[in-house]
């Protein structure tokens, strides 16, 4: 602890910003003094999964927006050893997606809290839902247009 404050960090994406982001962050708040929130960059998400709709930037920018964090930094790696070190962090909180995964913080003394997104919204069933809604836009689209047009014949 840091003069008796409890510093917490929290990272994600945050593409497609959502509901269960903000009450994940929320959660993080209400156990801190020092809220951390670190923005993965576009450079770590694509390693592992598909590059981010928003780019970083401006999902940087969201997050500092918000009341709830005191700082906000880039995360350059899903590895968070260093970020323990350097910034004193005495809990981290992830999505349960995650579970298991940052296990090997509690051997820092840092307690690790996943945080149950439950079957609510995610930027991947956004994206999902985003891209099923324009294929059925296409295909109402195309049976909605005669398969050729024949000109009336004037005689």
């Amino acid at each position: 602890m840091f003069k008796e404050k409890t510093i917490v960090y929290t990272s994600g994406t945050f593409d497609m910003f959502h509901y269960n982001h903000l009450r994940m962050i929320n959660y993080a708040r209400a156990l801190a003094d020092i809220l951390i929130v670190g923005v993965s960059t576009d450079e770590l998400v694509s390693s592992y999964k598909a590059a981010p709709i928003i780019p970083f930037n401006e999902r940087l920018q969201i997050i500092e927006a918000l009341k709830t964090p005191d700082i906000v930094i880039p995360q350059h790696t899903l590895d968070h050893t260093e970020i323990v070190k350097k910034l004193n962090i005495d809990a981290f909180v992830v999505g349960d997606d995650w579970y298991g995964k940052y296990d090997y913080l509690k051997e820092m003394d840092v307690q690790v809290f996943y945080f149950p997104y439950g079957t609510g919204v995610s930027s991947s069933n956004l994206k999902k839902t985003i891209h099923d809604s324009y294929e059925a836009t296409l295909a109402s689209q195309r049976k909605a247009k005669p398969d050729s047009i024949k000109p009336d014949i004037v005689k």
